[in-house]
């Protein structure tokens, strides 16, 4: 679809995407599907909140994802194990 929104989940992702990560992703699309890149005044409530409700429905996906096998780097490291004590 557009290029220019990635993926922000992991492992594409190393950390939890941000609110600016998402609102970004967001913006990107509704200009994707409206063809506009800034909407004219008359336009501008319905653009914004369109960008409100897809950042929302894309935190709540974020959210609800169970990654599986995901990367190292997201991964709790496994438990060294302890010497015994003398």
């Amino acid at each position: 679809m557009c290029r220019s929104i990635k993926t922000l989940r992991p492992p594409a992702l190393p950390e939890e995407a941000t609110e600016d990560d998402i609102r970004a992703a967001a913006l990107q699309y509704v200009r994707k599907v409206s063809g506009f890149r800034a909407p004219a005044a008359h336009n501008r409530e319905v653009f914004e909140r369109a960008v409100d409700e897809i950042a929302d429905a894309t935190a709540r996906l974020l959210d609800g994802l169970e990654v599986r096998g995901s990367h190292p780097a997201v991964r709790q490291p496994e438990p060294q194990p302890q010497p015994d004590a003398v």
